[in-house]
């Protein structure tokens, strides 16, 4: 495999362990908790605004997402909310972030085979403390030799990361469920993607459509099919 990539990356959330669905689960909570103010579905649209709105401020995870929905409670309930319902909210989030991690099919047994073979990191953003606590209680920080935690995933952010590990964007290799932020701005580099679909996606995290059907990228069931696919292309080399 170093025949062919000096370095494989994945992303952590919905790639190494489920995560958009724990925020489904609250976000109905919430919705539900504030249904005396406005219908649910109106309550969750007026979420994700919120949380759009306020990417550039918070960043990304669970910390910004329970100041969005305190933020979007004041506003729809037109400053009513009570401290108990704030209250609520702050256990909303408190949850979030001591859930248990569940990894995906695959992906234990998929890292252990690489292990060794090639070096690996961890490429994913969101807030610092609890990207680095979801990791260590994954049980998959020993297979990893590097973690970049980042606040976006833009192409300066890939040619940074591979400028500070000398890799050539040609010997890189980035596996990921996003096409917005794992496959794209890799491939606008001249490195690779694999694209791992989860069951749903973030709507932050829709790609141009335009430019998914121009990019030329692998995508695979499940991770499961990760070895095989980097042993065919290293075989094909040879």
């Amino acid at each position: 495999m170093r025949e062919t990539f000096d370095l494989i990356a994945f992303d952590a959330d919905d790639t190494l362990w489920h995560n958009l669905d724990l925020f489904t689960r609250t976000e109905e909570r919430f919705a539900q908790m504030l249904s005396a103010y406005h219908d649910p579905q109106w309550i969750a649209q007026r979420l994700i605004e919120t949380e759009r709105r306020n990417l550039e401020i918070f960043g990304y995870g669970v910390k910004g997402y329970t100041l969005s929905m305190i933020e979007t409670a004041v506003e729809l309930s037109e400053g009513r909310v009570t401290g108990k319902e704030i209250e609520r909210i702050l256990e909303f989030g408190k949850a979030m972030l001591k859930a248990p991690i569940d990894l995906l099919p695959h992906v234990e047994e998929t890292v252990r085979a690489l292990y060794r073979r090639i070096p690996l990191m961890i490429i994913t953003k969101g807030d610092l403390f609890d990207q680095e606590a979801k990791i260590a209680r994954s049980g998959l920080a020993d297979f990893f030799e590097h973690v970049e935690i980042v606040s976006e995933k833009e192409p300066e952010t890939y040619r940074r990361i591979l400028k500070r590990y000398s890799i050539v964007p040609e010997r890189f290799l980035m596996v990921g469920n996003s096409l917005k932020s794992d496959v794209l701005p890799v491939l606008s580099l001249g490195g690779r993607a694999v694209h791992v679909p989860y069951h749903d996606t973030w709507v932050n995290e829709l790609a141009d459509e335009k430019k998914v059907r121009d990019a030329d990228y692998d995508e695979l069931d499940h991770l499961g099919q990760l070895v095989e696919w980097l042993e065919s292309r290293t075989a094909q080399r040879a």
